[in-house]
């Protein structure tokens, strides 16, 4: 049991918020340079008319005569400049996945605990660093679409959308069982955010990545052609391995599955299925514009981890 993660089956607003506080990682989210077009807070390495000082070198032609410093000018008798180094926004959107299926942990928490704390962990990061934070909650009834803004109040409203879709979970009903209907939801989902007109942007998909591959690789390469594409996928160690030895009861909706774990071929085949989906997974995401990172229910301390 770890102070520095959220445990249980479900977590409240207050949680959320107060992981605003948590410590920071020694290299947080914004610490690299943006390369976005848009004027804001994130300083990139290009040099023109901003408001963070860079530099004072000998006047080139094309320059600003606005920017001459005078005073070096009159010292050196020679036309001198004052440099500025451009500020850069990075906004940031989220997706949090807090559909039915994330309704599931062997560990210290279900998946859906863990998606939620990391949304809101990087949503605080962000905020702190002044950038614009906004994104998308889906749920068992549809998904919740948040503009981005860089206010403390905007954050929590995002953050109360993902702590009550959380809550909404329970045992799965034949209306939340249903596949087809789940496929549709995230489809809709993953096409608004692609229909978005803003780009590159930093985009963080947390998500367990259950459900059709194709639908996910079709959305997260369509994302990746305007925005740097962080996926985030959260595992449990149950996808991979059975339980022990022993006979086991799975409701799923209507319907109900009994099993003996210590059968050897079905322990076999049940990795060997999770290994090959685990590697489409990898795969799909190698692209130049896509991360992939994984994360278990099981990890212990997340203060240490720097969401970049």
């Amino acid at each position: 049991m770890s102070p520095n993660v959220l445990l249980g089956a479900y977590v409240s607003i207050e949680q959320l918020l107060g992981l605003r506080f948590r410590p920071s990682p020694k290299d947080p989210l914004g610490s690299k340079v943006a390369t976005g077009a848009q004027a804001g807070l994130r300083l990139s390495k290009q040099k023109g008319r901003g408001v963070d000082f860079a530099e004072v070198r000998q006047y080139q032609p094309g320059d600003d005569i606005r920017s001459i410093d005078w005073r070096v000018t009159a010292r050196k008798n020679v036309p001198h400049t004052k440099v500025f180094r451009e500020e850069r926004e990075r906004p940031a959107l989220m997706f949090v996945d807090q559909s039915q299926h994330m309704f599931f942990g062997s560990q210290q928490r279900l998946k859906s605990v863990a998606a939620a704390e990391l949304a809101a962990r990087i949503a605080w990061q962000i905020t702190a660093g002044g950038d614009r934070i906004g994104g998308m909650v889906l749920d068992n009834l549809g998904h919740h679409m948040f503009r981005p803004f860089r206010t403390v109040r905007a954050t929590g409203r995002l953050l109360q959308q993902v702590a009550q879709s959380n809550q909404q979970l329970a045992r799965p009903t034949s209306d939340t069982a249903n596949a087809e209907a789940a496929r549709r939801r995230l489809n809709d989902a993953l096409t608004a955010m692609n229909q978005l007109r803003q780009r590159r942007n930093r985009v963080f998909v947390i998500s367990d990545l259950a459900g059709p591959l194709d639908v996910w690789q079709s959305s997260l390469h369509r994302l990746a052609r305007h925005h740097h594409v962080h996926v985030v996928q959260i595992s449990d160690p149950l996808d991979s391995e059975l339980p022990p030895t022993g006979v086991y009861n799975i409701a799923h909706g209507d319907q109900t599955v009994s099993f003996y774990s210590g059968d050897t071929a079905l322990r076999t085949r049940y990795a060997s299925d999770y290994e090959k989906r685990d590697a489409q997974i990898v795969e799909l995401c190698r692209h130049p514009a896509l991360t992939h990172r994984k994360l278990s229910t099981a990890d212990t301390d997340w203060d240490a981890i720097p969401w970049t």
